[in-house]
């Protein structure tokens, strides 16, 4: 996949309108943290927009590194904790929030393992066949690559929400891929299609697919819903 600064500049101005459209349709506090993940996407792609800049020498050496910065601490530190957090944040069958629960505390610890990593030790980066490599002794490795699948991908999937295990599944789909094809540029292409994929979501919310507290999800009362999950 062939990526540059203009290719992250539109996904992100375009992810996030749908990110805000998405946003607008939230009844409780607790969607708002899932319904703001396209926004979050976009706020991202428009981070690594920049570092195709600084690749490219049309910024400073400190405007890239702070947005390299920037863009890995969140890929590889935040994200794999806000995503099973914001699964547990809407679920409502009992065991599936147990199970959620469970996976969202390890990923507060990976969490801090990999902003400590992130922080602590030098992060190369660089453009390689146009896709652009972070390169971290610490981050960078198959069984932190492992368990990063296993705390966003694993939370998205036993979810009781439908919409919300598809996007699970179409995300273990592409990191499966990438893993496979272009591993050295894991963080930044995953992010990129997880990035694209989250656009959907905008059509779930306005559906009403997902609800807690009452309402309707998966086209069932939560009451019932629950029974069945």
């Amino acid at each position: 996949m062939c990526l540059s600064a203009e290719v992250n500049f539109v996904a992100s101005a375009v992810i996030g309108a749908v990110g805000v459209a998405t946003l607008s349709h939230t009844r409780h506090p607790r969607e708002v943290l899932f319904a703001a993940m396209p926004l979050l996407f976009a706020l991202h792609q428009f981070t690594e927009g920049f570092v195709w800049l600084g690749l490219e020498g049309y910024i400073g050496e400190l405007a890239f590194k702070n947005s390299a910065f920037l863009f890995i601490l969140y890929a590889q530190g935040i994200l794999p904790f806000l995503m099973p957090l914001a699964v547990l944040l809407i679920e409502e069958v009992p065991w599936r929030r147990r199970v959620i629960g469970w996976i969202t505390g390890i990923a507060a610890v990976f969490c801090v393992y990999m902003i400590w990593g992130v922080m602590a030790f030098p992060t190369e980066c660089y453009a390689e066949h146009r896709s652009i490599v972070y390169k971290n002794s610490v981050t960078e490795n198959i069984w932190t690559v492992l368990l990063y699948v296993f705390v966003t991908c694993g939370a998205l999937i036993l979810s009781g929400h439908f919409v919300v295990r598809m996007f699970g599944l179409l995300n273990l789909v592409g990191l499966t891929v990438v893993m496979i094809v272009k591993l050295y540029a894991f963080s930044s292409l995953w992010c990129f299609y997880a990035a694209l994929l989250s656009v959907f979501l905008y059509w779930q919310f306005r559906q009403r697919n997902i609800s807690v507290s009452g309402g309707f999800r998966d086209g069932k009362p939560v009451e019932q819903a629950q029974g069945t999950g």
